[in-house]
C-alpha cells in the first residue's frame, strides 16, 4: 500500500527504467527536475527543443547534456510534435511539458497522427501526501475539466482509479464532494453523486467504491463523519479520491493544500495513451520530480 511519496519512489525503483520525452526542453526548472530524476534513478529523458539554449541552461545547472539524447528543434510546435511522437512510437514512456504554452502542448497530445489520444476524455489527477492524513489523497479534477457532466465524471473516476491501482490502492474509495451529504434537487452535483453511486452498485463503474454526495469533512475526517452519523456510509472520513463538482472547487482545495499545509504533491494528465506531465510554472522543484515519479509508476502499470 502506497501511503506517501517515499513509498511511490520505492515503487519506481521496482519498475523498469522509464524515459520521459520533454517538449521544448530549454526551461531551467524542468531541466533541473530532469537532472534530479536521472540522478535518483527515476527516469531518463529525451530532450527536444533549442539545443543551444539547453546548453546555456545546463551550464548553470552543472548538468552534463551528453548524458541525454538531445534533438535540436527550434520551432516550438515542431518540437512538441517530435517529442510526443517519441512516446506515440514507444521510444519514450511519458510526455512532459517544457517551455511551451499549455494550449499548444495539449494540441500535440491530441494530434491525430502522432499524439496520445485514446478517444477517452482527458482529466487531471493531483496526488497529495498531507501531514496528518495517513494515506495519499487523489484530487480530481483541479486543472483541466471545467464543468464536468455526469458522463465526464464517470470518465474522471475511471481515469483516476487507474492511477490509484498503479499506486497500489486496489479498491480506492471515491467521494463525489458537495456542500452537503444529502441529495438536493436544487444542487445538481448532489444528484450526479447519487447517480454515480448507483452506477457503481450496478457494476457500471468498477475497481472502486463510490459514496456520495459527501461534504469535505465527512470525506476526509473520521471524527467529523462519526459526529454527522456517517456510521452507515461506505466512506466515513477515509476517502482516497476527492471528486470535485467543478474546477473552482477543485482548484480552491488544491491551492489551500499547497499554500497552507505541510504536503508533497505530484500531478499527471490522464485519459491519454501514456502519462502526460503537465506541471505549472509555479510548481516547486519537488512537485516536478514527484510528477515524473507518479508518471513512471502509471506508465509501468499501463504496460500490463
Amino acid at each position: 500500500m502506497t501511503k506517501g511519496f517515499d513509498d511511490l519512489l520505492k515503487k519506481v525503483s521496482e519498475c523498469s527504467k522509464k524515459t520521459v520525452a520533454v517538449a521544448v526542453a530549454e526551461d531551467a526548472p524542468v531541466l533541473e527536475a530532469i537532472k534530479a530524476a536521472k540522478e535518483q534513478g527515476i527516469a531518463d529523458a529525451i530532450l527536444v527543443g533549442n539545443k543551444a539554449k539547453m546548453e546555456e541552461i545546463a551550464a548553470t545547472l552543472n548538468m552534463d547534456l551528453s548524458q541525454y539524447e538531445v534533438i535540436n528543434e527550434e520551432d516550438n510546435i515542431q518540437a512538441a510534435l517530435k517529442a510526443v511522437s517519441l512516446v506515440h512510437d514507444g521510444k519514450a514512456d511519458m510526455y512532459m511539458k517544457g517551455l511551451i504554452d499549455t494550449k499548444n502542448f495539449l494540441k500535440s497530445v491530441l494530434d491525430k497522427e502522432v499524439g496520445l489520444r485514446t478517444g477517452k476524455p482527458l482529466s487531471h489527477v493531483c496526488v497529495f501526501e498531507v501531514k496528518g492524513v495517513d494515506h495519499l489523497l487523489f484530487l480530481t479534477d483541479v486543472a483541466f475539466m471545467t464543468y464536468p457532466t455526469l458522463e465526464d465524471k464517470v470518465a474522471i473516476i475511471e481515469n483516476t482509479v487507474e492511477v490509484c491501482h498503479a499506486c497500489g490502492i486496489n479498491e480506492p474509495k471515491v467521494a463525489p464532494i458537495a456542500a452537503v451529504e444529502v441529495v438536493n434537487p436544487k444542487m445538481p452535483c448532489t444528484v450526479d453523486a447519487a447517480e454515480l453511486v448507483k452506477m457503481n452498485e450496478e457494476g457500471k463503474i468498477t475497481g472502486c467504491i463510490v459514496d456520495g454526495p459527501l461534504s469535505m469533512d465527512m470525506a476526509i475526517d473520521k471524527e467529523a463523519a462519526s459526529h454527522k452519523g456517517g456510521a452507515g456510509r461506505k466512506i466515513a472520513g477515509d476517502a482516497d479520491v476527492l471528486l470535485f463538482p467543478d474546477i473552482h472547487a477543485g482548484n480552491l482545495v488544491y491551492k489551500v493544500l499547497t499554500h497552507l499545509c505541510e504536503m508533497k504533491n505530484g500531478c499527471i494528465l490522464t485519459g491519454t495513451a501514456a502519462p502526460v506531465i503537465l506541471t505549472s510554472r509555479s510548481d516547486s522543484f519537488e512537485t516536478k520530480i514527484n510528477s515524473i515519479a507518479l508518471a513512471a509508476v502509471v506508465a509501468e502499470s499501463m504496460k500490463h
